[in-house]
């Protein structure tokens, strides 16, 4: 008797242990169905070279606010830097104390032109990408500049520093957009003592890279 419940109680345990393997079905793997989003890298052009022109308006120290021009160009030695050169011109109106003594002028037409040049080192300090829609986006930049340069005004010229900020938007892959504020430093003593001046500029471009 003892004999046969250790045979029943040694089939029921293989019975058991056999029983998981066939009646487990195989594990289906399921693939989630995901949307896939299609885009195109940025096509940017692989040279390093940047010129273009400048429009805007500058705030001559003493003078008034006068429109300016000019153009530049930019060697761009890496992502995160470059190397720019600018040159502007402006023509300055009266000065502050003529337009209220009514007397005669201070200075000559010809030393009323305004032209100043550069040399400037660039830092991107956000680069980016602006989404227009899903499928569309443009490279961006907002760089930092300071640099130096001359200013030839009132019959002579004068050492100049240069700081400012600006906002570079490519459009496709050799053409972009502008925008800039910079602040044109230097010290000056046309009117009898020597004082430094602030003459800020806010312009707009295009520049194209080839």
């Amino acid at each position: 008797m003892e004999t046969g419940n250790k045979r029943l109680l040694l089939g029921l345990c293989l019975a058991l242990a056999g029983l998981p393997a066939m009646a487990q079905d195989p594990i289906q793997v399921i693939e989630p169905t995901l949307d896939r989003r299609e885009f195109e890298p940025p096509a940017i052009d692989t040279e390093n070279f940047e010129v273009g022109m400048f429009v805007g308006m500058i705030s001559i120290d003493d003078f008034a606010s006068e429109p300016v021009y000019g153009v530049r160009a930019a060697w761009h030695l890496s992502e995160d830097f470059f190397f720019e050169a600018n040159l502007g011109m402006a023509e300055a109106d009266l000065t502050s104390y003529e337009k209220l003594s009514g007397g005669a002028p201070l200075f000559e037409d010809s030393e009323r032109d305004y032209q100043f040049y550069n040399l400037s080192v660039g830092w991107n300090l956000l680069p980016g990408e602006i989404y227009f829609s899903e499928s569309r986006a443009f490279k961006s930049d907002l760089y930092l500049t300071g640099g130096v340069g001359g200013t030839d005004f009132l019959g002579d010229t004068w050492f100049t520093a240069t700081i400012g900020i600006g906002y570079r938007l490519l459009i496709n892959d050799w053409i972009a957009l502008r925008m800039d504020v910079r602040d044109h430093i230097f010290d000056r003593d046309t009117f009898g003592e020597d004082e430094t001046t602030q003459n800020i500029e806010w312009s707009t471009g295009v520049t194209f890279f080839f």
